[in-house]
């Protein structure tokens, strides 16, 4: 299993900004999709999805300024 993630790790890092792009509408549109038709569980836990969403992106806008020199 360590071998294939070496595998893909190596080949994600050829990727351009237009794979990254195309990567992230997909999992933008599957993630409307799968809102779409889950919408009134997520409805009881919006709380949660919105405490979900606020820590990663705190977390990565964290971890991309301290990477800035």
């Amino acid at each position: 299993m360590s071998k294939f993630i070496e595998q893909v790790m190596s080949s994600v890092r050829e990727y351009s900004f237009w794979d990254y792009m195309w990567f992230k509408t997909g999992l933008i549109s599957f993630g409307i999709i799968l809102g779409s038709y889950f919408s009134a569980f997520f409805l009881d836990y919006i709380f949660v999805v919105w405490m979900l969403f606020l820590i990663t992106t705190i977390f990565i806008i964290y971890r991309t300024v301290t990477k800035i020199k």
